[in-house]
């Protein structure tokens, strides 16, 4: 999966992860089991991730009842549309990370994998419009960069450039209604 460990990205998302979440509680990751989620069991979290399915075709996910938040840490750029997931997710509470679009590189695109490509790279706004419109309220956001050791422009670049946007919201009270709408034909 990771030919190297981004231990600067997982460091924050953990930081930020515990100011959400205490310890104890249950997570269901959205994505394959990764390196990420023995990074959260070991601090002390329980982790459900989902089966590998395709999340454009598969948004409507069955979550247990004991999930206490659910994450998504780069996986919602691999999706044509996410907004069908986010809009179905069946959570009160949600904590996402997404890669920023860079004025200095293209979408990450590998040639040889077809799971791993990023259909999108969002601007802010656009992450939080796509949050808005399907139900979600953002409590609380970060953007963090990622450093490289390596010598050149990019390289430069990356160590001065937020790199990733880190969102946790909560479900809006419009979301529920519309929803309880819907299924019980009011």
């Amino acid at each position: 999966m990771y030919k190297k460990i981004p231990k600067h990205r997982y460091d924050k998302t953990i930081k930020m992860l515990k100011t959400i979440l205490k310890p104890g509680n249950t997570i269901f990751d959205l994505g394959v089991r990764n390196p990420f989620s023995e990074t959260m069991e070991k601090e002390g979290y329980e982790v459900i991730n989902t089966k590998g399915q395709d999340l454009d075709d598969e948004f409507d996910i069955l979550i247990p009842k004991e999930v206490d938040l659910v994450t998504g840490f780069e996986i919602l750029e691999h999706l044509v549309s996410p907004y069908p997931l986010l809009k179905n997710i069946n959570c009160n509470r949600i904590f996402l990370t997404v890669p920023l679009k860079l004025w200095f590189a293209k979408a990450y695109r590998s040639k040889t994998d077809p799971l791993d490509r990023h259909y999108h790279e969002f601007e802010p706004w656009q992450f939080d419009w796509l949050m808005e419109k399907s139900g979600w309220k953002i409590i609380k956001k970060e953007f963090w960069k990622n450093p490289s050791d390596k010598f050149g422009i990019r390289p430069f670049l990356r160590n001065i450039t937020n790199r990733y946007y880190a969102v946790y919201a909560e479900r809006t009270k419009e979301s529920y209604t519309n929803y309880y709408r819907g299924t019980l034909n009011l």
